[in-house]
């Protein structure tokens, strides 16, 4: 299904798609509306039409009953005029109730009536008219008069026909507008439903793009299907990508230029002070001595400086591609204490191990990397006689580990900036702990890439970290191609 050409036509679109089954509903129940109001002035009409014709049919039967009896008593022109006119008037009212909707009853009473006062004129308006008995013109006449109010009741029976007519299709239009409305409003919520994805496609595609980008995934090529303004968008988010691939491509290669040409000289430098230092090149006095351990001292930090900053950068390099299988938590936090068993015993600290079997599905190497770094500073910063303490957890469909030390802790203004890259708090002032500041920021990095978190634990009087990671991650992890 083809896109508008721009954003703004696609909710448009959509909009006029999704009304056309209101519209259509609200069309079709004007014109039943119409309808039913049509209906009513028709029933109307032919009510009073029935009332009026039916009161001046009965008024005409008076008329004739009177001036029959006359006619059969007394032979006058002038009465017979009279009689043949009323007669005239009688037919033309009654051929206009024939014209009435009646039924089969009505029709019966209203043609037996028309035959009566047909048979009574046909008795008295015959010239010359012979000699009638008035006792048979009575009985006419009379029989005639009792079917005049047969004929009066068709008005109300016409009325109430047209009424029960009236209710019933005013009730049927009533159904068929409920269950349009029903149906109108189903069709209407499941294209807009339709909708709803047809047009949040291209925004999702859009989304996806940007955490591509803020995630540092500059590999894969970003496309966006929809309307131009929003193709034209996805074009250019795959030239920020393409940019930012070719920026991390030269900030990446000039730190290994950097590097190469920083260690080559510092190398230099390294070994001049170990010649001066050994005297080499002759006896040194107790000031030059001096002067020599300081600048081999700094010589060594500055390679171990370097050498951090290019770990940092693997390091962010390798949190994106991850190798991930099923871990056993407890055994992988046994594996890394071990090494630092040595630096615990030297310092008189102790370090307790509290593991729960615990397993995972994570990459084991990012994992030994983000414990071995938490250890560190953990034995850093506990002083002589300090504990430390690792405990793993399990809670539902998350893992914990916990690191705790009973050092000063971190400061509550730190605890947010404590995970920024080269961040060194105040407890570094002091001299006595150095470090590039980029342990837990590493640490941070490969916790986020498994979907996980880590945070200092407000609660506790010491150093506490926690790093909390799912058993089984809901997304996919960035696997190493």
């Amino acid at each position: 299904m083809a896109y508008p050409r721009s954003f703004l036509g696609l909710l448009l679109t959509g909009f006029t798609v999704v009304a056309l089954p209101l519209v259509g509903a609200l069309a079709y129940s004007a014109w039943n509306t119409e309808r039913l109001a049509e209906q009513s002035r028709t029933a109307v009409f032919s009510a009073s039409q029935a009332a009026r014709a039916s009161r001046s049919l009965v008024n005409r039967i008076g008329s004739i009953e009177r001036l029959a009896q006359q006619l059969a008593a007394v032979k006058d022109p002038a009465l017979a005029a009279d009689y043949a006119a009323v007669h005239r008037s009688f037919r033309q009212i009654a051929d206009e109730l024939l014209l009435l909707p009646l039924d089969e009853k009505q029709l019966a009473a209203l043609k037996k009536t028309v035959a009566l006062e047909q048979q009574l004129y046909e008795l008295l308006g015959t010239q010359p008219r012979p000699r009638q008995d008035p006792r048979r013109i009575g009985g006419i006449a009379a029989e005639l008069a009792e079917n005049a109010y047969e004929v009066l009741a068709i008005s109300y029976l016409v009325a109430d026909r047209e009424v029960v007519r009236l209710r019933s299709n005013a009730e049927a239009v009533q159904r068929r507008l409920i269950l349009l409305v029903i149906f109108s409003t189903a069709v209407a919520l499941t294209i807009a439903l339709g909708l709803t994805r047809y047009i949040s496609r291209p925004i999702a595609a859009l989304d996806a793009s940007i955490r591509q980008l803020g995630g540092a995934d500059f590999s894969r090529e970003i496309t966006v299907r929809g309307p131009e303004d929003l193709q034209s968008l996805g074009e250019r988010l795959d030239w920020l990508r393409r940019r930012l691939a070719e920026l991390e491509a030269e900030k990446n290669r000039f730190l290994r230029h950097l590097s190469h040409e920083l260690k080559t000289p510092l190398t230099v430098l390294r070994e001049g002070a170990e010649l001066l230092n050994d005297q080499v090149g002759g006896p040194l006095a107790p000031p030059q001595r001096q002067v020599v351990a300081i600048m081999r001292d700094n010589s060594v930090k500055l390679q171990r400086l370097i050498e951090d900053l290019l770990d940092y950068q693997r390091a962010l390099h390798s949190a994106g591609s991850l190798q991930p299988r099923a871990v056993a938590l407890d055994a992988l936090v046994q594996d890394v204490a071990r090494p630092h068993q040595l630096a615990v015993q030297a310092k008189g600290q102790r370090l307790e191990l509290d593991l729960d079997k615990v397993s995972v599905e994570a990459d084991p190497e990012k994992l030994r990397s983000i414990i071995d770094n938490l250890l560190g500073n953990a034995v850093k910063f506990t002083p002589s006689g300090g504990t430390i303490r690792v405990l793993t957890r399990a809670a539902d469909r998350e893992a914990m580990v916990d690191v705790i030390d009973t050092g000063p802790g971190v400061p509550l203004e730190e605890r947010e900036s404590i995970f920024d890259s080269f961040f060194r708090g105040r407890a570094k002032e002091s001299g006595r702990i150095e470090g590039t500041g980029l342990g837990l920021a590493i640490a941070r990095e490969f916790v986020e890439a498994h979907g996980g978190r880590i945070s200092v634990v407000s609660e506790a009087s010491g150093g506490h970290f926690r790093v909390t990671l799912p058993r089984r991650p809901a997304r996919a992890l960035p696997v190493a191609a």
